[in-house]
């Protein structure tokens, strides 16, 4: 398993998390996903086997969020 933080712009209240975690635990490979409102952020734990990190930030901007490199 690796993890990786990715910057999470636009969420303004606890639905965006909430929103935001969902659609990473989806991802296929995605073990744990930690989002942080206050942080702008998202701790994310997967297989690189399974999906990549930029994956993991065209989903978060598929769902409305912004997730800048």
């Amino acid at each position: 398993m690796s993890e990786v933080t990715i910057k999470v712009e636009g969420m303004s209240c606890g639905g965006c998390v909430r929103n935001v975690t969902g659609v990473l635990k989806a991802l296929p490979g995605v073990s744990e996903a930690e989002v942080s409102l206050e942080g702008a952020s998202a701790r994310v734990n997967y297989d690189p086997a399974q999906v990549t990190p930029e994956q993991l930030r065209t989903a978060v901007e598929a769902a409305g969020f912004d997730s800048p490199v």
